[in-house]
């Protein structure tokens, strides 16, 4: 087919030109041979001609036909075309041809046009016809276009029903605004003259208004005020408005191609605007601008149009594309948008924040005729970049601005890439080249690449591959590189993968290279051990990084797990595991299979160890364990054991060197093996036997010892059947049971030979169903499961103890029993459930109720205090709870209490708990953040109260337990230091001088004691608040209200204290004053040196002990290590005292003795300074030294040597006691020596004289000697007078006031030194008169008094001259000595 316009209508245009009115557009379908397109016109003009001239006789065609004819169908353009067509029909015989023929005709009235339209449509078709012996025939003829001539450059053009313009000129199509069409005619669109097509073509789905429907929302301004019934859509206003605008609308977008409505949508404050929304075909910027010019002429002026307010926004005709269609982090991303019109002006969004150019954003422009497009790329886009994006483009004029807005979500996702890989390689497997790592992200991207890199020890590459989404990586394994040293190291092999548009992404794939273990095993023993017998195991494997160790025992066809943590001792360098058995028991025998687990792999031996039955010396039976035998007469000894064995023992008794092997015999439930001791040398009053049980690999046991002892048969008072003994002796003969399945019980009865019988004074012997719990519990610890089947045993023991609770309560056996049970299955680690908690707790419950009272009195007085064990062992079951599913549960008995909690990341932020008793007494404890931070993860913290506890626990007659107790344990490995806080309420508030204490497990060798070391109290109303930096079991001791009876002791105290202080300072100021008067000879002067130091050092121990009482006595705590310093200075100094005193003595002694032997003041000097500081500083230092490390220095109740624990109160007694003893032999010598008749008559003044000083030196040195420390020492023995009391605290506080009078004062030289000093003159002209004897002073006693007490201290004076004029004898030198010491 073809289209085409006859070669004449240029000419037809140039002519209508000047005369014509119309033109119109036709077509038509012409077929025939080879017609040109030309000959295929002819007979279109033809019927056009004809039906010109029917339309109307007034008609003026003729020109118009003669022109057509004649110029149009002229021979010289149709001759030679028909003689080409004819030459081509005699060439070839080819089928009809089909052309579209447009022809253009112009008239010059408009009234001819529908009589034109009217004939075509009449018209009989086909018609047929023969130009030039060319057949043609004509099928089909319509009026597609329709032009008016509007002015002299523009025609109004109009398409027919079922025509319309093509797509290619739809945006350049402009409503005719000068012509008013009928509204019956369809939109004319103006066209420039000449107008040459194309034409309005047959409706299609690509013509002008037909296809996609674009939607415009459009506003305008009403220069007109707004009314607020503008608002409400019911409102008259409103409907008035909405129809006139809207028939307006119509009327000037009617013509847009593709219209379909203009709707008011509402109005708007601003005068008015209104809202409206425009549905239209794809409309040209300019078409939009064009018809909402011409809305005014539609509409009344009284609405105030504002022609240039036009406003449209687009939504759906821009077209918004991204790439990549996937988006991952670091991708680069285009936006792209692009619209069908010229728009310079384009925004871009995030959300709603402006676009613009940086590092990571990019927008570029690109403009053509018709199209306009923006990209926006995004450089390595993130996260944070995802979300809604839109485009805006912009285009106005004065009369229209239009908006195309475009928005797009875009998602951007991280690279996730999914391994597959085997996490674990065993390099000496078979199956090792099969190991493919590779790497997959979920989606296929056409431009995915990858890379692997590997990084490790083991330096293990391999070859990788590329499939779809996936990246694979063989690995090339080789033995040389893995070795078992290396088994468990991880090499990283990192894959990276790139989506081709920027986003790279990669994963650390870890793979473990394993070594299949070589594990060996030995034994400690061939391959069998006996019962009670230790042995151990150890296990090696080659691989040393190995994840866990397990044993196992298989007998026959059961195998069990050995749960016994502390029966395995593992290593890793190298790598042994090795199992201890310390007891061997039956449970034990069969074959051991030893595991090193890593990761997947296990490595395994096995050892078989065989357990021969073997007694335990527990369950042999001695009879009898101690009675009494005669010289030279039989005795019968007995050691049986239970029927219920199947081994055959040798068994020999053993005497001395001696062993006698001796046969079986039964008797009931038991094998005894009996043996008839005689002893003949009779040397001995006691004497030893036991037997002892070998077993078939050689293995030996020995009994208890059975103790005889012998006794003369004529002191026999006792003989029966039950044995022979003297008035008085005890027998101990077993607790034999015929009707219990071992035949027998543990225990003992002892007997007592009373009036010539034996009479049973004591019966320890275990009830039935305790000493089954007793060997059950020797059996579980001893057990490879003893934590499997602990919950089951305690379960058991709760019932039994219940049951037996009388029969506990009267014997201290049974009790005993429990507590050793107890304290057996504490190490053993229990899970932390309800029910194993509960049964633990409710036996010890029962067992510290009020009515085991008097069995526990007599538990407390053993060796080993059971009461600190039972203690121990609730403490030792708390440390070794094991938690479930982090949690310590609350468990509550009657008389005790457990809480505790697991430290954990999330629960370590402080431990607070409370607990109150039945009885409504309460404490709390707290342990701050701060010490809980210090603690492993899963460690545990478990907190015990009891309200009955401390009644059991030994208390001295003073202090009493006067609140709960409350014990508490912390599983992990702590510092030294750990800080907790209790809170106890008082039980009994009459009692006053709380003191908080904790049960130290090592005092009094090892049984236990409380102690006040590493805590401080403080009372706030009736509660006791404790601060100690240390765990165990902590509780209060409190005294009774004795302050009626010490309040006098108290004041006695401190007011003698007082005076001794001021009197021992009045003294050391007196010497300093007189001190160069009363030094003029040697003895003298070492008296005064003596006094002195007795002072000073008095003093300054007197200072010491009343801070220390007035803390005390102010219930403030002093540390333990303040305590201990205090207690070695006030040791040292009164040691001193003593020590000088001994000086003072020794002064004396030497004097009166050793007349005639002179020695110099230097080295007088040097001995009483050693005597006096050196040997107290010795024996000081020895003994903190000796006791501090063993926490026994000082007593728990005040600063001053321990007496009880470590006896350290001797080092300061007996050093006293021999100074006392020492100066009272110096006394008597004094005494027998002044009263001793001299050479020479001596006149009765003299003797009287005598006498008095005799009076005045006992009058001194007794006081100084240490009398008032003999009645200190009474004051310690227990239950003492109150009158020793009373006297050592007034002796004690008046020593100071005796050294001042019969020291000091008493001198008859410092008296007469004192007198002088108040007369100075007097006391000048007699030191000129005084020629004998003239003192030279130090330097540093020259300026003051009080400069020279150091001088003083240390003995130091002037320098003597003596006078040659004044000679003196030997007698008289010791004379004036003497008298100058005891004055």
């Amino acid at each position: 087919m073809g289209s085409f316009l006859p070669s004449t209508e240029g000419r037809v245009w140039k002519r209508l030109q000047h005369e014509q009115h119309l033109s119109y557009s036709l077509y038509s379908k012409v077929t025939g041979q080879m017609a040109s397109p030309m000959t295929a016109g002819l007979p279109c003009l033809f019927l056009l001609v004809t039906a010109c001239c029917q339309t109307s006789q007034d008609s003026k065609f003729e020109p118009l036909i003669h022109y057509i004819i004649g110029s149009g169908l002229g021979e010289e353009s149709f001759q030679p075309e028909m003689q080409r067509q004819k030459r081509n029909m005699l060439t070839f015989n080819l089928p009809a041809l089909e052309y579209t023929v447009d022809i253009e005709v112009s008239l010059t009235d408009s009234s001819f046009l529908e009589p034109i339209k009217d004939y075509f449509k009449n018209f009989t078709l086909p018609v047929s016809t023969n130009i030039s012996n060319v057949e043609m025939t004509v099928s089909d003829i319509h009026v597609t276009t329709v032009c008016l001539h509007s002015d002299e450059n523009n025609s109004c053009c109009s398409c027919e029903d079922g025509y319309a313009w093509p797509s290619a000129v739809c945006s350049e199509l402009r409503t005719c605004s000068s012509v008013s069409l009928a509204p019956d005619l369809p939109c004319g669109y103006v066209k420039e003259r000449p107008f040459y097509g194309p034409y309005c073509a047959p409706q299609a789905e690509d013509s002008c208004g037909v296809g996609e429907l674009v939607v415009m929302n459009m506003s305008v301004r009403l220069d007109t005020d707004f009314q607020e019934d503008l608002h409400h859509s019911s409102s008259e206003l409103y409907q008035k408005y909405k129809t006139d605008i809207e028939k307006a609308f119509n009327a000037s977008y009617s013509c847009l191609p593709g219209f379909v409505s203009a709707t008011v949508t509402g109005f708007r404050p601003g005068s008015v605007f209104v809202n409206y929304e425009l549905k239209a075909g794809a409309v040209s910027f300019d078409q939009i601008a064009h018809s909402s010019k011409i809305a005014p002429q539609f509409l009344d002026a009284s609405y105030g149009l504002n022609h240039d307010t036009f406003v449209a926004e687009i939504t759906n005709r821009t077209n918004f594309t991204v790439s990549p269609v996937d988006i991952f982090e670091g991708d680069t991303v285009r936006l792209t948008c692009e619209i069908n019109s010229v728009s310079q002006n384009v925004t871009w969004y995030h959300f709603n924040e402006i676009i613009s150019t940086s590092s990571n954003h990019s927008i570029k422009k690109i403009f053509t005729k018709r199209t306009s497009k923006s990209i926006l790329e995004i450089i390595n886009i993130t996260m944070k970049d995802l979300g809604s994006y839109r485009c805006i483009f912009t285009k106005s004029n004065h009369l229209l601005t239009v908006i195309y807005n475009a928005t797009k979500t875009i998602a951007v996702s991280p690279l996730y890439i999914t391994p597959d890989f085997r996490s674990e390689i065993t390099c000496n497997s078979p199956e090792v080249q099969t190991n493919v790592l590779s790497c997959c992200i979920d989606k296929h991207l056409p431009l995915l690449s990858g890379d692997w890199k590997v990084n490790g020890a083991i330096n293990i590459t391999g070859v990788s591959s590329f499939t779809k989404n996936c990246t694979e990586y063989k690995l090339n394994i080789d033995e040389s590189l893995c070795s078992p040293e290396k088994s468990g190291t991880v090499t990283t092999y990192t894959c990276e993968l790139q989506t081709g548009h920027g986003a790279r992404g990669s994963y650390e794939i870890t793979v473990m290279f394993l070594w299949a273990a070589h594990v060996t095993i030995s034994s400690s023993v061939k391959s069998s051990v006996s019962e009670g017998y230790p042995f151990s195991l150890r296990c090696e494997s080659d691989v040393s990084s190995y994840d866990s160790v397990s044993w196992k025992i298989q007998s026959g066809n059961n195998i069990k797990t050995v749960d016994c943590d502390r029966c395995i001792n593992t290593s890793r360098f190298p790598a042994v595991s090795v199992l201890t058995v310390k007891n061997a028991t039956q449970d034990w025998s069969g074959t051991y299979i030893c595991t090193f687990s890593q990761k997947s792999l296990e490595g395994s031996a096995n050892v078989t160890i065989e357990v021969i039955s073997l007694p335990r010396k527990q369950n042999i039976l001695i009879d009898p364990i101690e009675a009494s035998i005669l010289c030279k007469v039989q005795q019968t000894l007995r050691c049986c054991i239970s029927r219920n064995t199947m081994e055959d023992y040798t068994v020999k008794f053993v005497v001395g060197q001696n062993e006698f092997q001796v046969g079986k015999v039964e008797k009931g439930n038991l094998f005894c093996f009996v043996y008839n001791y005689t002893e003949t040398e009779c040397s001995k009053k006691e004497y030893k036997t036991h037997c002892k049980f070998i077993n078939r690999i050689g293995q030996e046991v020995n009994s208890e010892w059975i103790k005889l002892h012998l006794i003369s048969d004529k002191k026999v008072s006792c003989s029966d059947t039950t044995g022979i003994g003297i008035e008085g002796a005890t027998l101990i003969k077993p607790c034999s049971n015929s009707n219990v399945p071992d035949g027998f019980t543990r225990g003992s009865v002892t007997y007592k030979c009373s009036k010539k019988s034996w009479n049973a004074v004591r019966n320890d012997c275990l009830s039935e169903p305790i000493n089954n719990l007793l060997t059950n519990a020797e059996s579980l610890v001893n057990s490879p499961q003893a934590k499997a089947n602990l919950s089951d045993y305690l379960a058991e023991l709760k019932k039994i103890t219940e049951n037996e609770q009388s029969t506990i309560s009267s014997s201290p056996a049974n009790l005993d029993a429990i507590v050793t049970i107890l304290d057996m299955v504490s190490s053993i680690p229990a899970v932390a459930d309800n029910r194993t908690i509960e049964n633990f707790l409710s036996t010890v419950d029962y067992i510290v109720a009020d009515s085991t009272s008097k069995a526990w009195e007599d538990l407390n007085e053993k060796e080993i205090l059971k009461s600190s064990l039972l203690l121990h062992s609730v403490e030792n079951f708390s440390l070794h709870l094991q938690p479930v599913n982090s949690t310590i549960p609350t468990v509550s008995t009657n008389s005790i209490q457990l809480q505790g909690m697991v430290v954990t990341e999330i629960n370590n932020t402080g431990y607070s708990k409370s607990f109150n008793s039945k009885e409504n007494f309460t404490v709390d404890v707290h342990i701050g953040e701060t010490e809980i931070q210090t603690l492993m993860q899963n460690s545990t913290i478990v907190s015990v109260m009891y309200s009955k506890f401390g009644r059991i626990l030994p208390q001295n007659e003073t202090e009493r337990v006067n609140g709960l107790l409350i014990t508490t344990t912390v599983s992990s490995n702590r510092s030294q230091k750990f800080d907790v806080n209790m809170t106890f309420s008082k039980i009994d508030a009459s009692l006053e001088k709380p003191q908080c204490v904790f049960w130290n497990f090592t005092l009094g060798k090892q049984r236990g004691g409380w102690d006040t070391q590493g805590c401080t109290t403080s009372e706030v109303g009736n509660h006791v608040i404790c601060s100690c930096n240390h765990l165990t079991s902590f509780s209060i001791l409190m005294s009774p209200d004795k302050s009626s009876q010490l309040i006098s002791e108290d004041y006695i105290t401190y007011i003698g204290l007082a005076i001794s202080i001021l009197s021992l300072a009045a003294c050391v100021i007196i010497e300093s004053l007189v001190w160069k008067y009363v030094t003029n000879n040697t003895t003298s002067y070492m008296r005064h040196v003596c006094i002195l130091n007795i002072a000073t050092s008095l003093l300054i121990a007197d200072v010491w002990f009343i801070v220390t009482v007035s803390i005390k006595d102010q219930n403030q705590q002093m540390s333990r290590s303040v305590c201990s310093v205090v207690t070695f200075f006030i040791h040292l100094f009164y040691l001193c005292v003593f020590f000088w005193m001994l000086s003072l003595g020794l002064i004396l002694f030497y004097r009166l003795v050793f007349i005639l032997h002179n020695t110099s003041k230097t080295a007088q000097k040097a001995v009483v300074f050693s005597l006096g500081y050196g040997c107290p500083f010795v024996i000081a230092v020895i003994t903190i030294a000796v006791t501090l490390p063993r926490n026994n220095y000082t007593r728990s109740d005040a600063c001053w040597l321990n007496w009880q624990d470590s006896k350290a109160l001797l080092a300061f007694v007996i050093p006293a006691l021999v100074i006392v003893a020492t100066n009272l032999f110096i006394t008597a010598v004094v005494i027998i020596k002044i009263l001793r008749p001299t050479i020479g008559d001596r006149s009765d003044r003299q003797e009287r004289n005598a006498l008095f000083q005799i009076g005045k030196s006992v009058a001194i040195l007794t006081p100084l000697l240490g009398l008032t420390w003999g009645f200190g020492l009474a004051t310690i023995i227990k239950n003492s007078h109150r009158a020793f009391h009373i006297l050592f605290a007034l002796l004690n506080g008046l020593q100071g006031l005796f050294i001042l009078v019969f020291g000091t004062l008493w001198d008859k030289k410092i008296q007469e030194a004192l007198l002088k000093r108040n007369s100075m003159s007097k006391w000048s002209s007699q030191q000129t008169k005084s020629s004998s004897l003239i003192l030279v002073t130090p330097m540093l006693a020259m300026s003051y008094p009080f400069s020279r007490t150091f001088n003083n201290l240390c003995g130091k004076t002037g320098k003597y001259r003596v006078s040659s004029s004044e000679p003196s004898s030997s007698s008289s030198e010791n004379t004036s000595k003497s008298y100058s010491l005891l004055n």
